[in-house]
Formats: structure tokens, sequence, C-alpha cells
């Protein structure tokens, strides 16, 4: 077994995990999240401990700490959250949200609407800054990604949708 997967997954007060019918359970204050369990892995959980145990498979040692680091993933969302924050650079650059559409101004001849995935809050503090807000770290990484590819920045003048702590090394322009 894999070194991830031998250390356990505390779990906190206030949250429920359940294994049954190859399917992963984790419920919280947040919200309640589900995982397809694959069949040579098993969960046990103890005294707000959950441990993963794998078979002796050849893929299992992975598999089993990818489970375990999954399990972690979710207890920590239906806890805390996630949040990734992204910034829009360039003149005239515009977001802001409307009911469940997120509406953006990104220098086309067109105003780009993005609908909100059920589980994921987008706020905008403010004009050039979006927060995107879930529980589950997969989909708010998937939905704060499509954002950014409506308008990856670009290398000549550092234009376009970034995440927030991404740095955009800007090339030389070309010389006559």
């Amino acid at each position: 077994m894999s070194r991830v997967a031998r250390s356990p997954v505390k779990i906190p007060a206030g949250v429920q995990v359940t294994a049954a019918d190859g399917t992963m359970t984790v419920k919280g204050p947040k919200s309640s999240l589900t995982l397809p369990l694959p069949q040579a892995v098993r969960l046990e959980i103890k005294d707000g401990v959950a441990n993963i145990d794998g078979e002796s498979i050849k893929l299992t040692p992975a598999l089993s700490g990818t489970v375990r680091a999954l399990l972690n993933n979710m207890v920590n969302g239906v806890t805390q959250g996630y949040e990734r924050k992204l910034g829009l650079v360039g003149v005239g650059y515009r977001a802001q949200v409307q009911g469940k559409k997120l509406n953006l101004s990104l220098g086309f001849s067109h105003p780009v609407e993005f609908a909100i995935p059920e589980g994921i809050t987008v706020e905008t503090p403010s004009q050039t800054e979006i927060v995107v807000k879930g529980a589950d770290k997969q989909l708010v990484g998937l939905v704060a990604a499509k954002i950014r590819a409506y308008r990856p920045p670009e290398p000549y003048k550092g234009k376009g949708v970034r995440y927030s702590d991404e740095k955009v090394t800007l090339k030389e322009a070309k010389k006559k």
C-alpha cells in the first residue's frame, strides 16, 4: 500500500462518513458529497478516524492512495469549503453575477454568459474579481478553469482572465 494510503483521515465532529454499496458518502455542515468506491479498496471507520485498506492487486496501491486523498478533500470540503480567485486584466473587462449566470465582458463583440452549476457559488467583490466557492474541490477547480478558458492571459500585454496567484511572464515585442 502507498504511503499516502497508510495515513489515516481524521473525521472532525459534525461530519458523517459512510461507505455502502460501492459508494462513499461524506455529510457535513456545508454540504453532502458522494464518490464511487473502487471494488479493490475498502474503507474502515473507527473512533473518528477513517483508514483505507487495499487488496493485493497490482493497481491497488496507487488507487488506495487516490481514494484516501479524495476522502480527505471531501472531509475538508464539507467542513471548510474551497475557493478559487480569478482576476480580469484588460481595459473594459468586467464580470457580474445575475442569478445563476456569470456575465463576462472580455473584449469580444458579444458578452459571454457562464451558467453556474449546482453546488457552486460565484461572487464578484469588484468588477475585475471573481471568487468561485464550493464544497467539491474538483468542481471548484473545473469551474475556475472554464471561466479562465474564455480568455486566457496573452503573453504580450497580459490581458485576460488569470488566477489571483498566477504569474504571467510577458514576452518582448517584436523589434524593427
